[in-house]
């Protein structure tokens, strides 16, 4: 173990070896990192437990400065172990450069399978007797961290002390198609609400979009299409997004001896912006979270798009209409632009038709659950439905819900001690609402 000090804390990394595939404990292994977070001045207490779990999926645990954001409420009373969840962060990774070492696309789509929140859960078990003696621990979930929480109440709650989950309540039965068709309305909602503070971006957006059409630029080898540009609407999901958005959109075109063209710092900061160079996982494994059964996810979000005419670019473009931004969606196009992607287009198409996924969730055992749970819901979250959230929320028994419109879906980033201090009080009862 490797520790150092930030301000304020003492940070530990440790790492773990896990089996790939939890049914063959003897069979091949993979290596998972977190790190321990505690105040400096109480390193040498026995405090109990905390872990979170990164929203994604395919995210590594945030690495924060110091006492930011949540983190510092945290430390007053927790040892926290910041997890970086199998095949993101500094965990064995699985991208296009090391997928390969797997074989072709059906070994490493058959790879994959074992990367989602029930192979996490499964993780988090074999290391929490290493850390706590055995003892339960509290499970901080954040977005896709809190479907994992959910599961974790499903298949191991005997792990689990409390359970507090922000804008992560996933639904138990949802198929990705219903997933996307409560999506794209409420994305849409958050396009409009972005125009009428942002007039003027409803022109620029239309003639960004008409650019990208004639010319399909690359941007170190990413191109750059209407639908890549329309894709920046996840950015409307976060507390400042819709700003990030339009500081983004106002600096889109230059003048240079040819004309009116794209500049390279729009470019350069649409491509990072939608690059999967970090976090390929995302992409992959996306709609595979919601798999369950013998039903394939089928490129869900593109499917469930046809439903949706107003958010065809080119339509936009012949007639009046605004163009649309989308949201946290992946289509088979993300493999044919994305340079991180494309070697993996036919694993994602494999994954894409996979008829064999578990169940996830135990409506039964959830029903009967005796762990104390809290949730923030946030009040139409671009990312997770609240309908299905709140759904959800009424089968397990126990939970404590508040509902608040405060904050978009980063709010535990954004609301910092606010957030973390109202969820801990209502799952101690120290709070009515």
């Amino acid at each position: 173990m490797h520790s150092f000090r930030h301000p304020g804390l003492v940070l530990t990394d440790h790492r773990f070896t896990v089996p790939l595939d939890h049914d063959d404990p003897g069979g091949e292994k993979i290596e998972i990192f977190a790190r321990e977070a505690v105040a400096a001045s109480k390193a040498d207490e026995n405090l109990p437990w905390l872990v979170y779990l990164e929203g994604g999926p395919g995210f590594g645990a945030r690495r924060f400065v110091g006492t930011e954001a949540w983190l510092g409420r945290a430390v007053r009373e927790f040892r926290v172990l910041l997890l970086d969840q199998r095949g993101t962060g500094l965990s064995t990774p699985a991208n296009r450069q090391t997928l390969p070492l797997r074989g072709g696309p059906r070994e490493q789509a058959d790879y994959l399978a074992h990367f989602r929140s029930d192979s996490i859960v499964r993780d988090c078990e074999l290391i929490r007797p290493r850390l706590t003696g055995g003892a339960p621990w509290t499970v901080l979930g954040q977005s896709f961290g809190g479907f994992c929480a959910v599961r974790y109440l499903s298949a191991a709650p005997e792990g689990l002390e409390q359970v507090l989950i922000t804008g992560g309540l996933p639904s138990l039965d949802a198929h990705a198609d219903d997933v996307y068709r409560a999506a794209y309305p409420r994305i849409e909602r958050k396009v409009a609400a972005h125009y009428a503070h942002y007039p003027q971006d409803v022109e620029r957006a239309r003639a960004i979009t008409a650019y990208l059409a004639e010319h399909r630029p690359d941007s170190a080898g990413h191109r750059l299409t209407p639908e890549g540009f329309q894709s920046l609407g996840i950015l409307l999901g976060g507390g400042t997004g819709s700003h990030q958005l339009h500081y983004l959109l106002e600096n889109a075109f230059v003048t240079g001896p040819h004309g009116t063209e794209l500049s390279d710092t729009f470019q350069e900061a649409m491509r990072t912006a939608t690059s999967f160079d970090g976090h390929p996982l995302y992409a992959l494994m996306h709609e595979a979270i919601y798999g369950q059964g013998e039903r394939p996810t089928g490129w869900s979000a593109e499917r469930v798009r046809a439903e949706f005419p107003q958010f065809d670019a080119a339509a936009s473009l012949a007639g009046q209409g605004p163009v649309l931004f989308t949201g946290e969606s992946i289509h088979p196009w993300h493999f044919e632009v994305d340079p991180a992607l494309r070697p993996l287009r036919e694993t994602a198409e494999l994954l894409a038709a996979r008829t064999d996924w578990p169940a996830l969730y135990d409506t039964a055992r959830l029903a009967a659950n005796e762990v104390p749970v809290a949730a923030a819901v946030y009040h139409d979250d671009m990312y997770v439905d609240t309908g299905h959230a709140l759904r959800t929320a009424t089968s397990i028994r126990g939970l404590r819900t508040w509902v608040t419109s405060e904050f978009e879906h980063d709010g535990l980033r954004a609301g910092g001690p606010r957030v973390l201090d109202r969820l801990l009080a209502l799952v101690r009862g120290e709070s009515d609402r």
